[in-house]
């Protein structure tokens, strides 16, 4: 019997245990793929990065260990919860490094680290962006405030706004003071 016309294969919370299969990757029209509580252990077969035709997957709640193979099916399924219940699980898309792998860094750092540079490159782009955010506020702020110095026009329009909106918030509040004691009285 073949199976390799199979499109979905259910069978979570049947008990299973063992290992699975390593030719689960040649079910390449598999869509959907739900190993979910039961008793699995060992690690995730090689061969599921093949599984390219794969959207669904669940593998939570098992006692699955290792690595979790690289490739570009699994790694366009970068939900988390898919993994969830196997704590011996390690790389991406989880946060636990395998063992022999480089800590991850918290965040970028400048001037830092070794690797393959790929952690400097990012403490250097956010080291631009920060500047380039900072430059673009300041030239704003010397802008806006220029041309208040510079337009008598503007300037006399900007603070008679101010001026307005002064008086106008210092009428309604001393007008509600006056109601609420009329109010009381």
């Amino acid at each position: 019997m073949s199976l390799f016309g199979l499109r979905m294969l259910n069978v979570s919370k049947n008990h299973l245990s063992g290992r699975i299969p390593k030719k689960i990757g040649s079910l390449r029209l598999l869509e959907s793929l739900d190993f979910s509580n039961n008793m699995l252990v060992g690690p995730i077969p090689p061969s599921m990065s093949a599984l390219t035709s794969l959207s669904h997957l669940n593998l939570s709640y098992n006692n699955l260990s290792g690595r979790i193979p690289s490739g570009k099916q699994l790694q366009t399924l970068d939900d988390r919860s898919i993994y969830v219940g196997n704590r011996d699980l390690c790389g991406p898309p989880l946060t636990e490094n395998c063992p022999g792998d480089e800590p991850a860094t918290k965040g970028p750092e400048l001037g830092g680290g070794g690797g393959d540079g790929e952690e400097d490159e990012d403490g250097f782009e956010m080291f631009w962006l920060y500047i380039s955010m900072g430059l673009g506020f300041a030239v704003r702020l010397w802008s806006f405030l220029g041309i208040l110095l510079v337009k008598k026009s503007w300037r006399h329009s900007y603070f008679l706004f101010f001026d307005t909106m002064k008086d106008r918030f210092f009428v309604a509040i001393v007008l509600m003071f006056r109601r609420l004691k009329m109010e009381r009285d």
